[in-house]
């Protein structure tokens, strides 16, 4: 239903009011009774040789739905009963907040890309918490990996960014499988700049500390988002802050603000105007920034692979050079309903091929 609404209807309608529609259509088919549990027996990765164990938690498989798309946790079984072994929620802020104008989302068709300038617009971690607190009373097949994605409040300068980064993880880190701390959207001034070391350390031990105070019975795995942007000297740097506060990994990467090497006419893409572009103009880099943490962390820390991952294949390369997870976003935009249940089949067949028992033998197999 998804993939000829896509051809016929969502196409032609402007980016936005398409994600809207199609995401309903996602929480309808899954979250239904007996027609949700009917998809997650169908769909839901269940070969045993994609199960992943990192992080201390169980991945049904390492594709999962990178932040962005489920903002406000509103569809989370029903994207996990879809194929994906894990959902990132977010960016959640402290604040609710509208985000930027609209219109803030348009699809470069002929780059399998988007570019988007949402600015976290979200309901705020006061109203997204109790919904996740629901999430969690509830049980069934096809339930995913919950990850909370946290963002600074537009509103709040940057020397108050800790204080509001720590109001998120009070409100959700009782209920997130792991949080991510999101310092790398090109969309909300000034937060790039959060990157730097001096300024994110403390940042991310104040989230450290919350998450312990309010999940005492179990440690939250904290991981920091960076953009694909990054210097190489300073992806080094946020990676030896990683190893030298003993975070449990990063998610590599955000969307970039470069518009190099696109195939859309030049008028278009200047038409799109600023904002985050995501989809497979990012394959190369985002790949090469894997290999480049891989070398640099330590082993028990984790790679979390997102941006320009299209196909099995591009998972499963992300795979061998270091990432223990593979996150998508416009692949999915673009491949429709079914693509995250043959990505994952598809991820399957390569593992058996070149006979890995498990996606954790695979990981850095080309280093």
């Amino acid at each position: 239903m998804y993939d000829a609404l896509m051809r016929h209807v969502l196409r032609h309608v402007p980016s936005e009011p398409a994600h809207r529609m199609g995401f309903g259509v996602v929480r309808t088919l899954g979250t239904a009774p007996v027609v949700g549990e009917r998809v997650a027996e169908r769909f839901a990765p269940s070969d045993p040789v994609l199960r992943t164990r990192v992080l201390g938690l169980e991945f049904a498989g390492p594709l999962g739905l990178a932040a962005g798309f489920d903002k406000d946790a509103e569809g989370v079984l029903a994207l996990g009963r879809l194929g994906f072994g894990a959902v990132e929620i977010g960016t959640v802020t402290g604040r609710a907040q509208p985000g930027n104008p609209r219109p803030r989302l348009f699809r470069l068709v002929d780059d399998a890309a988007l570019v988007n300038r949402m600015g976290f617009n979200n309901s705020g971690a006061g109203t997204v918490g109790p919904r996740l607190a629901a999430l969690r009373a509830r049980s069934g097949p096809g339930m995913p990996v919950l990850g909370v994605n946290i963002g600074k409040s537009k509103a709040v300068p940057a020397e108050e960014a800790a204080s509001d980064y720590r109001a998120s993880a009070a409100a959700l880190g009782a209920y997130a499988d792991y949080v991510v701390v999101n310092v790398s959207s090109p969309n909300t001034p000034g937060l790039r700049d959060l990157q730097q070391v001096d300024v994110l350390e403390p940042l991310l031990v104040a989230v450290r500390e919350e998450l312990d105070r309010v999940s005492r019975d179990r440690r939250v795995p904290l991981l920091v988002k960076i953009t694909v942007d990054l210097a190489p000297e300073d992806l080094d740097a946020v990676a030896d802050l990683a190893r030298r506060m003993r975070l449990d990994g990063v998610v590599a990467t955000n969307t970039t603000v470069s518009r190099d090497g696109l195939r859309t006419a030049p008028d278009v893409v200047t038409a799109t105007g600023a904002g985050g572009l995501s989809g497979r103009p990012l394959t190369e880099r985002a790949r090469a920034v894997v290999r480049q943490l891989r070398t640099r962390l330590d082993d028990d820390q984790v790679v979390v692979s997102v941006g320009g991952i299209a196909d099995a294949e591009e998972a499963y390369r992300r795979i061998r050079s270091g990432a223990a997870l593979v996150q998508a976003y416009t692949g999915f935009v673009y491949g429709g309903l079914l693509w995250p249940s043959r990505v994952h089949r598809e991820l399957a067949a390569l593992l058996h091929a070149d006979g890995f028992s498990c996606v954790d033998d695979a990981v850095g197999a080309d280093l």
